[in-house]
């Protein structure tokens, strides 16, 4: 592509800008599993919207839906007043949803964006509780305000808040160590002792994956432990499932494996299906102790988002829908074990679960190169982790066998080619 083609968005548009610095070129078309850019060129896209475009893009179920609705000019902006979207969306989540899985919550719009109901959560921790400090763990991310913000670990993004981010306290994650340190031994020592100078948290909070924290994966047992923790303390335990949820890590929810049920579980991201702006908050019925306003935002009733929320579920309700997940997830996992044996010089460890997944290769600078090269072979790859050191795997979790197969083979090839010659340091 002619640098003249990017000149506008280098000239005009903030330095903040990241994504771009990754994926050099303009896109002009998406469908499925593949984008298109302004030269014609064709991308499988294993990076699906950092995980909010779970079911491809433009998915064409939601896309009529969404149509019919704009055409028959249905509501676009309503705030929290009642609407005929909103309505069947919430009986179609408790049909599909929450009943299936014996989950009895409340149902809060907190706003559209995952941040928002990861504030929502924080603030509604603390004013059933009384306390003010919430726990937050070792490479946590939960979003870019302030209350989000300082729960996040990320010492670059923590900075940019630009005053002291305080009232959280950051504990070690499963295995941040090492495996043979028990990290919550360390956490109820400090919850159990009256010199530690940690006082008995509202809530805690985490995910089960970590994904912009370098794909870490908690334990079943161990989140079974943070939550029987939380009940003996009293304490709230907080699922922020806005990336693992809907699908990402193989079943809707991210905890389900683990047979917990959080006081509190935050989802957007995936949530629209399409990519529209969509959050909930989850919670409790006990829990629900909001006055009327107490916390609202103006583009809660984005009705658009209902439509094809709605929509998305109809995926839900077919048992092979999650087996598909599971058989993907399988093979991609299975193939990038391989190449970790395949090439030694990777220095390569598999992480992740489900289709959120990827390499950590303490190669410095390594993966940045891989997930460049793939870019250059027509493969969008995100890296994740404190210094990049994962790339990380997020293709549509319904994405064709055959399209996966082909995305796996550019990313051996682009090992292959780094592996031949001396590797960049590029961050």
């Amino acid at each position: 592509m002619n640098q003249n083609d990017l000149q506008v968005f280098s000239q005009i548009e903030s330095e903040v800008r990241s994504y771009y610095r990754g994926f050099p070129t303009v896109f002009t078309k998406a469908k499925g599993h593949k984008m298109w850019d302004e030269a014609g060129k064709e991308y499988i896209d294993f990076f699906s919207g950092a995980g909010a475009l779970n079911y491809g893009h433009n998915d064409e179920k939601m896309k009529q839906k969404l149509i019919e609705y704009i055409t028959d000019d249905g509501i676009t902006h309503s705030l929290d007043m009642a609407s005929s979207s909103k309505r069947t969306f919430l009986e179609k989540f408790n049909e599909v949803i929450l009943k299936p899985r014996d989950l009895d919550y409340k149902i809060m719009f907190p706003g559209p964006t995952g941040t928002n109901t990861v504030e929502s959560a924080l603030k509604l921790a603390r004013k059933v509780t009384g306390r003010t400090n919430v726990i937050s763990f070792t490479n946590g991310f939960h979003g870019m305000t302030i209350g989000s913000l300082s729960v996040t670990g990320n010492s670059m993004k923590r900075k940019g808040a630009g005053i002291p981010l305080n009232h959280a306290v950051t504990m070690p994650y499963d295995n941040f160590v090492d495996e043979e340190r028990d990290t919550l031994e360390y956490l109820e020592t400090f919850l159990e002792s009256s010199g530690s100078g940690v006082e008995l948290p509202a809530a805690m909070i985490l995910e089960t994956v970590q994904g912009e924290g370098g794909l870490n994966t908690a334990r079943m047992e161990w989140l079974q432990r943070v939550d029987k923790i939380c009940k003996r303390f009293g304490i709230l335990l907080i699922i922020d499932d806005v990336q693992a949820g809907v699908g990402r890590t193989g079943t809707f929810f991210s905890f389900e494996p683990a047979g917990i049920q959080p006081d509190i579980v935050c989802l957007s991201k995936s949530l629209s299906g399409y990519g529209l702006p969509f959050a909930i908050t989850l919670f409790r019925p006990d829990l629900d102790i909001w006055s009327p306003g107490e916390h609202n935002g103006t583009f809660r009733g984005f009705n658009h988002a209902f439509t094809t929320a709605t929509a998305a579920l109809e995926y839900w309700e077919d048992e092979d829908f999650e087996k598909g997940i599971k058989e993907r997830s399988q093979l991609v996992e299975e193939f990038l074990t391989s190449l970790t044996k395949q090439y030694p010089e990777l220095e390569g460890t598999v992480m992740g679960r489900g289709l959120m997944i990827g390499i950590k290769s303490e190669k410095e600078g390594l993966s940045s190169d891989i997930a460049a090269e793939a870019f250059n072979r027509g493969l969008i790859l995100e890296t994740a982790g404190p210094n990049d050191e994962v790339f990380k795997l997020f293709p549509a979790i319904n994405i064709d066998i055959e399209a996966l197969k082909e995305g796996l083979v550019i990313i051996e090839e682009s090992i292959k080619t780094l592996l031949k010659q001396p590797v960049s340091n590029s961050k």
